[in-house]
């Protein structure tokens, strides 16, 4: 059941490149990938249907061996850390192939590397393999590489060699660490299941867990490593950005639970204060910079960085409701980025520019974008955490399971939510409200077909916001299950001051 959401997208890519235009016409390119992009997703929701949401462990999980002498084998399997980003990754390919123009230049290359990165990104949220998944994990490297390079903006080429080189850079970093663990701990396959990291000391559990803590830095991205980000997301087209903010940073913050959080308990008890202050920083820096940006594409960019933090926080926090916040969060925020990415897209096409200081009066209904607008402040209002709204179930999740054990750090992410209002606000005052330029405003009409992606994540987040239990009910089994099997840092630090308290 898995291997089809990584080979039916790949196999599709291979289809629309390979076979000649009498076949697959380049007009035809775009329905076959969209066919494509909506089986996986409906494989994805029968899936999501047959999930055990009280089972914690791995679900419809595949074997067939590979290379025993490497100790690589083709091991997939399922659980509540993954079955949301499976999903999300699904939609968010459906959107970003439906979103994309009819008039793509050199569209079967296009579609083709949108199924491949699917593809890629699926594979790796199923592998059960250290190896495996490093190698799903460096499979979407290239396509993106091409699909900023080839269908990005001015300055492409320039943001497109900055991706390659940074994730290239996470990618080596990550193997390494790979290798280490397997060798340092003596065991004879990269299994996910067979490795067992606590016959090694703690400095060498730290050692290694820095390096996973790195390679998923990069890829989340967490400051100083987030500079490729926003050349990355403002160069990209909108379709690409969707798929950059939504899905690939999520491969980061997932690595981290997974094999970070999941493989390295004593050394995460070290580290988490750290990776609490880490988070908080991440958000403070996203919220401010975001704040002072004048493109709103630039602005919504920025506002990743920050949001990413605070998984960072719950994943250091480490308590149960922390980690059920986490995977919230991640999907939540694919969600409200896409909406986001997607609606700056229309209004860069539609008026002809991202710039604050030219953009004002959207919301007028008579030559505006009335419809656009109101989506843009309802993406606005989730991302800066209004109640109602998916934005603010996770965030409050997050700080509430995060509070006890790091108080400080949480509050910083607490502001950084407020902050978020503020950059919102400039933003929707400028593009939304306002005055018409007489002159200016006769902007072509945005059709209904161009608004389903964003009506779509609308009744998205307003449905999850309202009926939060669909979004985190998928989770809390596994999540309880990886704090239940080792002491969090948030207990560790209780338990500790606890103590010391007795003892005076």
């Amino acid at each position: 059941m898995l291997s089809v959401l990584i080979w039916l997208p790949i196999i599709g890519a291979a289809i629309i490149s390979i076979l000649p235009d009498t076949i697959i016409p380049k007009n035809r390119a775009r329905l076959v990938s969209l066919t494509v992009a909506f089986l996986v997703l409906l494989w994805n929701a029968f899936i999501l249907l047959k999930f055990d949401i009280t089972n914690p462990g791995m679900q419809f999980s595949e074997y067939l061996p590979w290379n025993e002498t490497l100790g690589l084998a083709y091991q997939l399997g399922v659980d509540g850390l993954s079955i949301l980003m499976l999903i999300l990754n699904s939609l968010l390919t459906w959107i970003a192939i439906y979103s994309s123009s009819e008039n793509t230049e050199r569209p079967k290359l296009f579609y083709s590397l949108v199924l491949l990165v699917s593809g890629g990104v699926a594979g790796a949220f199923l592998a059960q393999n250290l190896l495996l998944f490093f190698l799903f994990y460096e499979l979407e490297l290239i396509p993106f590489y091409l699909l900023i390079s080839i269908w990005g903006g001015n300055r492409r080429a320039y943001a497109g060699m900055k991706f390659l080189i940074y994730t290239a850079v996470s990618g080596a970093l990550i193997l390494a660490t790979f290798l280490g663990i397997v060798w340092l701990s003596g065991s004879h396959s990269f299994a996910l299941d067979a490795v067992n990291t606590q016959n090694l000391s703690t400095t060498i559990q730290v050692v290694l867990l820095a390096g996973i803590i790195l390679g998923f830095g990069i890829k989340i991205p967490l400051i100083p490593f987030h500079t490729w980000l926003p050349d990355a997301y403002v160069e990209a087209s909108a379709p690409i950005a969707i798929l950059l903010g939504g899905i690939l940073a999520k491969l980061g913050t997932y690595g981290l639970l997974r094999f970070g959080f999941g493989l390295f308990p004593q050394a995460w008890n070290v580290v988490a204060p750290t990776l609490a202050i880490w988070g908080a920083i991440s958000a403070i820096y996203g919220a401010v910079v975001a704040i002072s940006q004048k493109d709103i594409k630039r602005m919504v960019a920025y506002s990743s960085i920050g949001h990413m933090g605070y998984i960072l926080l719950a994943a250091a926090s480490g308590t149960k409701l922390a980690l059920v916040g986490a995977v919230a969060q991640m999907f939540s925020h694919g969600l409200i980025l896409a909406i986001l990415f997607h609606l700056v897209g229309i209004i860069e096409a539609k008026v002809g520019t991202r710039e604050l200081d030219k953009l004002n009066g959207l919301m007028s209904p008579i030559r505006g974008l009335p419809i656009v607008s109101a989506l843009l402040v309802l993406g606005g209002m989730a991302s800066a955490g209004i109640p109602g709204l998916t934005g603010f179930i996770a965030e409050f999740i997050v700080f509430q399971g995060s509070f006890s054990s790091f108080p400080i750090p949480t509050l910083l992410c607490v502001a950084s939510s407020g902050l978020t209002a503020v950059y919102f606000v400039i933003l929707l005052n400028r593009t939304c409200f306002g005055k018409l330029n007489n002159d200016l405003a006769y902007y072509p009409k945005v059709v209904w077909a161009e608004k389903i992606p964003a009506l779509v994540l609308a009744g998205l987040i307003i449905f999850l916001g309202v009926q939060p239990t669909w979004l985190v009910r998928w989770n809390e089994t596994t999540t309880s299950a990886m704090v239940g099997a080792i002491p969090t840092a948030g207990k560790i630090i209780i338990s500790q001051v606890e103590t010391n308290q007795h003892q005076q």
